[in-house]
């Protein structure tokens, strides 16, 4: 392969994927975005965003785009839906991303996910689980898939988000029994910092604000070093 090396954001749309592709940029990182549709197409150019289209889950469009002789050094994905959308990305667009990465051999993929999924479904109250029960079993499957996929990996599992500008009190923490509020600017520093930081390499993260959470009593914060 030849060409310039890109990291490759699915989600840039809005959301934590915008956030974490301001982050980006203004890390002078080179990024690819891919977009089912061409609303964003414009704003995420002019921060100089290279943009693909496709949809997540159409696997033969994501090999398409990833698979190019532009090497892809990391995918992050923020993809997913609410229990309303029917079929979602949450799993089935993941898995296509996933398995297109195995075949590009990326350095690394990081998945932002939700508190809730797996073993964290501990620190969520009944009500809430319920709610979002069908969305967090397929973030769960997602996560899983991953992990068994041989990639390097970083899971981050967002507590509920908040779409104020960044705090700077974003916290990571193995602790899978706290939960709390982040806002998604938080979430975009977090993943941009494990992006390149080996103390991360094969974790599971929950990710809230030190000063909006609850749950477990005291925190232990990880260190990226």
């Amino acid at each position: 392969m030849t060409g310039e090396s890109y990291i490759f954001l699915a989600g840039a749309s809005r959301g934590v994927g915008r956030e974490i592709a301001n982050c980006l940029m203004a890390q002078s990182q080179k990024v690819k975005a891919l977009l089912r549709g061409e609303a964003s197409r414009p704003e995420l150019e002019a921060m100089g965003i290279k943009v693909v289209r496709g949809d997540a889950l159409d696997a033969e469009a994501v090999e398409r785009v990833i698979l190019t002789d532009q090497p892809i050094i990391a995918v992050i994905s923020t993809i997913g839906g609410l229990p309303k959308d029917g079929e979602r990305a949450d799993y089935l667009g993941n898995k296509h991303l996933i398995d297109a990465a195995v075949k590009a051999k990326v350095s690394k993929f990081i998945l932002i996910s939700s508190i809730g999924s797996g073993e964290s479904a501990v620190a969520l109250p009944p009500q809430a689980m319920e709610t979002l029960k069908s969305v967090l079993i397929e973030k769960e499957q997602a996560e899983k898939y991953l992990m068994a996929s041989g990639l390097n990996y970083t899971i981050i599992r967002p507590g509920g988000l908040k779409s104020e500008p960044a705090t700077g009190n974003g916290i990571l923490t193995e602790n899978y029994r706290i939960s709390g509020m982040i806002h998604r600017a938080d979430v975009a520093e977090l993943a941009c910092k494990c992006l390149f930081a080996d103390a991360a390499n094969r974790k599971i993260f929950s990710a809230i604000d030190r000063m909006q959470m609850y749950g477990a009593g005291e925190v232990e914060e990880f260190s990226l070093g």
